[in-house]
């Protein structure tokens, strides 16, 4: 694991990266992360493989999997918890994947399944700022209070901090609202010119994405939902080098330890030499795909599972199964308890039991504690 240093430790009076001479030509080092470079390959490549190898039904399954997880995970570290049932249903309704549209209730998960789904699908195409701000509309659109689908206006200075009222710490001061528009277009113009075969084509998809999610990130265009439309331009410029969507979920491991996430950003932010802020992110980047390669796999031992035991379930247990194999490979939390199971299929007390234990004697079920405290996982 990576493990950076609060940047309490530099000189405050340091300028930011964007005010620096140099700025945006960025510079780094590549031979410190070329094994992880060249895993990073090896594991794409294989997962690429695998997909290509299993059942139409099943490949289905890992990519809904996979953009639940990243639309859930990209909020999460926003501070903002979605409903993963609500989440499912826009990605699948918007993947086509219903025959009758599934109800969302949530906007703001409606929003961000129909996101998930755009920058899969458009992932070829070259980055405009019509793009972007209907990205932004269909984040922070139910959002009241908030102006989307445009960059951030206004003399306040646009910064990032935390702490409390009377002791808040400024990690991050981004450029003048009305440089941003400027700033924007070269943006742009670098990320179409760096994809590829563009003139300044980067051929590494992970060092292209970090640069990119950087360079936005410094920028900060708008006025709120920087960090999510950012992680999802990281994603096409993953998808977009290699040729193919990408089959991961980088918010899934950025969320795991999103101290660190922000600490890298913060010291990135500092300097337009980026060697340690690409260790960082090409680090990530192959964890989550090492964690796709596990949801791959596990996604295929869930559809044996389910095939293998379909015919012996009650219509109870089938809904009960059904909603533990929702949960994905981190498992359902907490395991299934009676109380749970009541919940889920508005069976009486004596029924769950007897449910459960049937489940457990015929092995699709492992129980694990006694009495009050018993709880069950999936067998797989």
């Amino acid at each position: 694991m990576l493990i950076f240093e609060p940047i309490s430790k530099f000189n405050r009076l340091m300028k930011y990266n964007w005010e620096l001479p140099d700025w945006p030509n960025f510079s780094y080092n590549l031979k410190k992360i070329e094994g992880m470079l060249y895993a990073f390959a090896l594991e794409t490549g294989e997962v690429s493989g695998i997909l290509k190898a299993l059942p139409d039904d099943v490949q289905q399954e890992a990519l809904l999997q996979t953009m639940i997880s990243e639309a859930i995970k990209t909020s999460e570290i926003e501070g903002e918890f979605l409903s993963r049932q609500d989440v499912m249903s826009s990605i699948k309704n918007n993947l086509g994947l219903t025959a009758v549209p599934e109800i969302v209730h949530d906007q703001k998960a409606a929003g961000i399944g129909k996101l998930m789904v755009d920058v899969r699908g458009s992932f070829k195409e070259e980055l405009t700022i019509k793009k972007l701000w209907e990205w932004h509309k269909l984040l922070l659109g139910a959002v009241k209070g908030i102006n989307t689908g445009k960059w951030r206006a206004g003399d306040e200075p646009m910064q990032v901090i935390s702490g409390s009222i009377g002791s808040e710490k400024i990690h991050f001061q981004a450029p003048p609202s009305a440089v941003v528009p400027q700033e924007m277009k070269h943006f742009i113009d670098w990320f179409n010119a760096t994809g590829p075969d563009g003139s300044l084509e980067i051929s590494s998809a992970p060092v292209r994405a970090a640069i990119a999610h950087l360079y936005f990130e410094s920028i900060h265009p708008f006025e709120d939902g920087n960090g999510r439309v950012g992680r999802a331009i990281a994603e096409k410029a993953l998808s977009q080098t290699l040729g193919r969507p990408v089959m991961l979920s980088l918010s899934k491991s950025i969320e795991a330890n999103k101290s660190n996430y922000y600490k890298a950003l913060e010291m990135a932010q500092l300097n337009n030499e980026i060697s340690e802020w690409l260790e960082y992110f090409v680090f990530t980047a192959l964890t989550a795909q090492r964690e796709a390669k596990s949801l791959v796999n596990f996604t295929l031992i869930k559809t044996k599972f389910f095939d293998k035991h379909i015919g012996r379930l009650n219509e109870r247990q089938l809904k009960a199964v059904n909603k533990m194999l929702d949960a994905g490979f981190d498992g359902f939390k907490g395991g299934m308890t009676a109380k749970k199971y009541i919940s889920i299929t508005r069976a009486s007390k004596a029924t769950a039991t007897r449910d459960l234990q049937e489940l457990t004697e015929l092995g699709l079920l492992l129980a694990t504690g006694a009495g009050r405290s018993v709880s069950y996982d999936l067998n797989l």
